[in-house]
């Protein structure tokens, strides 16, 4: 298990960016879940929508990223780079996220190479899926 500062060491996101809270499982280099805990405070909501606050889709895929790239990055040879979107495949969104959700994102890394990656992640709210998508990562 890790938590956000451990997380912090890994990726180099910083709130209000850095989008997953916690680590509840990881097998480096092959798979992790985290948790995104998404509440009325988070800052894009100010503006999405603001009669009827939805996080947006775009970000429920860049918080699965960011877990994916902890699962990356943890291993030993990655250690200090950085996980860079190469591609986004099959989006798929499947129910609206909003505030008091907590997001679960269970990523497998598929492909794994000297400076690429790729990994299907899917995001639930209960047991219920959210999102899902197929990510490319270019390692740098």
């Amino acid at each position: 298990m890790m938590d956000i500062n451990e997380i912090m060491k890994v990726i180099p996101h910083r709130p209000p960016f850095l989008l997953i809270d916690k680590v509840i499982e990881i097998e480096e280099g092959k798979k992790i879940t985290a948790i995104k805990n998404v509440t009325m405070n988070e800052p894009f909501f100010v503006g999405h929508f603001p009669q009827e606050p939805v996080m947006p889709g775009v970000l429920i895929i860049e918080a699965m990223a960011q877990a994916g790239a902890v699962a990356i990055l943890s291993l030993d040879e990655f250690k200090g780079k950085t996980a860079y979107f190469g591609a986004i495949n099959n989006a798929k969104f499947r129910a609206k996220v909003v505030p008091g959700d907590t997001l679960r994102f269970e990523v497998e890394i598929i492909k794994l190479k000297k400076s690429a990656g790729v990994g299907k992640g899917i995001a639930y709210v209960g047991d219920k899926k959210a999102a899902e998508a197929e990510l490319t990562f270019m390692i740098g």
